[in-house]
Parts: C-alpha cells; structure tokens; sequence
C-alpha cells in the first residue's frame, strides 16, 4: 500500500535521512520510535507529500507521489492522506463538526454529503453531542477526537500522525491509542505513527525504530 525506495533528505550540510526502504500493508498500524533528531518527523512529512526528498520514491495506492504536479498532488493529498498532529490544530472559530468537514469541502463535497458524513463520524467515536461546540468549549481528549473525524473525512487510504498524544493525560492517551485500532478495525484503516510513548509503540503491529537517519531494526508485536 506504501512503498518508501532510496529515501535522502538533508538541510544544508546536514544529512537527515540517509537511504530509507519501507513498505507498509493496507491496514497496518505502524509506529515510528527514536530518539530526537533520528529523521522521524522529516520522514512523515515525506511520506505525507508535505516535504519532497532529495533521492527516492514514494508509492501510495500504486501512485508515484514524486510525479504528480502540484494541483495533483495537492488533490492526491486531500483525497487519499489525513494528519493528526500532536496539537489538534482545530479552527477555534468553527464548531466540531464544521472543523471535521474541511476537507470535505476542499474537495468539492456537497454540504448535505459532508455534514452526514461527518455526522456519523460524531457517531462512531461517541461526540455527536458535542457537534456544536467549539474548540475551546472541548476537553484536550475530545479535540483531538475531532482532530481524527476531521483527518479521516474523505475516507483516505493513511492517516499519518505525528505525536498524536503527546499532549493528553493518561486517562485521554489510552481512549485515543484505543481509538486508532477500533478505526482499523472497523474501516481497514492504516496509520503510521510517530510517538515517543512506549505504551503506544508496543501495541503497533510494527515498530520502525531510526536512529541518525536510518531504520537499525524493526520490531513485530506477538501476540500469545
């Protein structure tokens, strides 16, 4: 489902990523672990298509992201990618249900379509009575619970998050983890997933653990 081939990246004279091979299989949920500065993030944001390598190529659903020109790839983006950040970067001024349906209308969805698919997102993660708030009248935990309705929207093939509960309680970090397997679950969904939390890591299917710029090892998560 992605294939990541040859991957470089440097800034400046400063080599962040030094030849990075990946694949990940439609449904997987993947973690990425190392210390700072290891190229995690730079590698997200690559394989998101916000940033471009110096070397490589990237395939997601068998589409060379690489060769599509800017309009293209700003619509491949939108259609078949969703980001949920560390902080939820939800639009304060919109309720949670406007904020969810932005992608939507992005791409040209009808209001009626947006708001009933976004309405049964609400559903599915238990927050349709929290659809006219807005940001600042929700906990940490239900906005970045919007954060996810929003990013999964246009029903894209990756969700790629990074650190996304770097900023919640205990009690909110195990609802969320919860959250990305009851998504996988449910829709086949793949997320790959930059984290320091070990927790999170350990109950990935996977773990990609880089350090100064290249993936050292790869670990599977056994089951009994």
């Amino acid at each position: 489902m992605i294939d990541i081939q040859g991957i470089e990246k440097s800034f400046g004279t400063l080599k962040v990523l030094k030849g990075i091979d990946l694949h990940i299989d439609k449904g997987e949920v993947v973690s990425i672990v190392g210390p700072s500065g290891a190229g995690k993030t730079t590698l997200l944001q690559i394989m998101g298509t916000l940033d471009q390598p110096d070397k490589g190529d990237i395939i997601i659903n068998n589409t060379h992201t690489l060769q599509l020109s800017s309009k293209k790839l700003s619509q491949f983006r939108n259609q078949e990618i969703g980001f949920v950040f560390q902080f939820h970067q939800l639009l304060p001024e919109f309720t949670a249900i406007e904020n969810i349906m932005i992608p939507a209308f992005i791409a040209g969805t009808s209001t009626a379509k947006a708001k009933d698919r976004a309405t049964m997102l609400l559903k599915f993660l238990g927050l349709e009575d929290r659809a006219t708030h807005k940001p600042g009248e929700l906990s940490g935990g239900e906005n970045q619970r919007i954060a996810v309705a929003r990013a999964l929207m246009n029903e894209p093939s990756v969700i790629f998050a990074d650190e996304p509960s770097g900023s919640l309680d205990s009690k909110n970090k195990e609802e969320l983890h919860k959250l990305f397997f009851d998504l996988r679950n449910e829709y086949g969904q793949t997320f790959v997933i930059v984290t320091h939390d070990e927790h999170l890591a350990s109950i990935t299917d996977r773990t990609i653990h880089m350090a100064d710029g290249i993936i050292e090892t790869t670990t599977l998560t056994t089951t009994e």
